[in-house]
């Protein structure tokens, strides 16, 4: 399986080795500190010098982190939905994105603690140039989607993807999780991008693309926080964008990001797990003969999944409350929470330039807005 050498994760046989060059890297030492407050080095240094895979990683480890930092940084993480996936199948997780790191390692936590498979995850290359990232991502069985590619290098890259991920889900029957589109959603607004599922039809080995995605088991993914940890770290690339302006990354931009990320406060988190897709799927095969109709009615049903079992929470009401200038949701919130909202838009934005204000609105009333509009088509 050369082919997928640039970007697989690493296979079981490579882990040791890169451990034992990992054990006296300063970031190393940090995410342990972090993650084991009570244990010398010598102790986390021993066990993962004695660690030989991927999975013994994550369950001694990466669920460990996990824990601190929801202790940390959150009011906890709930679940809905885990019941209805088999243990021993692979299913590809279509999900909303709205952080790095999180989103992932919170769904593999909660597969793991339901005894189910975890996934090997998607990652932008672009988010893990530094080594330590690069080699702590591939650790935790993230596989690489390359950037900045050429338009002929592009298909080719996508080609070569779309074939892992399915030798992923149909040949080792590993789990694999993709967001709806390119990067985190910036506004609020959850879509899947077309592009997307038609990347991975690139990969089918039936004759037309229903069998396919019936086979892969597509299972949409809402996964909602109650805070942005990264919301005004969005704000730049919002403004710019809103000035016409290219947008150009500081060098370590998306690095802090990973770390804001991490460690900024969410308050309650909730991820839910749609349905599998599979007699949805079946459906609009019967219904549309065209391969574009087809896919454009699965992004729907994803997006109609995603957006009818996404959490709402105060936050979501009162921004979009202050947005409209109404108390249309003030039985959902309290004043005191309406008072932290503000406070802390006031402590991350300049509330007195309007799009700045607007836009870090939008990304949390957004999610009402669409709730509203999918309640709207289905009573339609």
């Amino acid at each position: 399986m050369q082919k997928f050498d640039a970007i697989r994760p690493f296979y079981d046989s490579e882990v040791n080795e890169v451990f034992k060059k990992l054990l006296y890297h300063p970031m190393m030492k940090s995410l342990m500190d972090f993650s084991f407050p009570d244990d010398d080095d010598a102790s986390w240094r021993g066990l993962l010098a004695k660690t030989h895979s991927i999975r013994d990683f994550q369950c001694n480890f990466i669920y460990q982190s996990v824990q601190t930092l929801l202790k940390k940084s959150s009011e906890g993480l709930t679940t809905s939905g885990f019941e209805k996936l088999e243990k021993g199948e692979s299913y590809l997780f279509i999900s909303n994105h709205r952080d790095i790191l999180l989103d992932t390692t919170l769904l593999n936590a909660s597969l793991f603690e339901y005894g189910l498979v975890m996934t090997a995850s998607a990652i932008g290359d672009n988010l893990v140039k530094k080594s330590f990232l690069m080699n702590l991502a591939k650790l935790n069985r993230n596989f690489l989607v390359q950037r900045g590619l050429s338009p002929r290098e592009m298909l080719q890259s996508s080609k070569t993807l779309s074939e892992y991920i399915g030798h992923l889900l149909t040949h080792e029957c590993r789990s694999v999780w993709i967001a709806q589109r390119e990067g985190r959603t910036k506004d609020g607004n959850d879509a899947t991008n077309p592009g997307v599922l038609k990347m991975l039809a690139m990969g089918s080995d039936e004759d037309n693309i229903i069998d396919y995605f019936k086979k892969i088991k597509i299972v949409p993914v809402s996964i909602s926080y109650e805070y942005d940890p990264t919301d005004a770290l969005k704000m730049p690339q919002i403004l710019a964008e809103a000035n016409n302006e290219v947008y150009v990354k500081d060098a370590n931009e998306d690095f802090m990001t990973i770390l804001s990320g991490a460690l900024g406060q969410k308050k309650h988190i909730h991820i839910h797990i749609g349905d599998v897709l599979t007699d949805v799927i079946d459906e609009i095969g019967t219904e549309n003969d065209s391969t574009n109709k087809q896919i454009q009615a699965i992004a729907q049903a994803i997006d109609d999944s995603i957006l009818s079992n996404y959490r709402l929470w105060p936050t979501n009401y009162i921004a979009y409350d202050v947005l409209n200038n109404s108390d249309t949701y003030a039985s959902l919130y309290t004043e005191d929470q309406k008072m932290l909202f503000e406070r802390r838009m006031e402590k991350r934005i300049d509330k007195e330039n309007p799009v700045a204000l607007q836009s870090f609105l939008n990304m949390y009333a957004n999610p009402v807005v669409n709730s509203i509009k999918y309640r709207d088509a289905v009573k339609n």
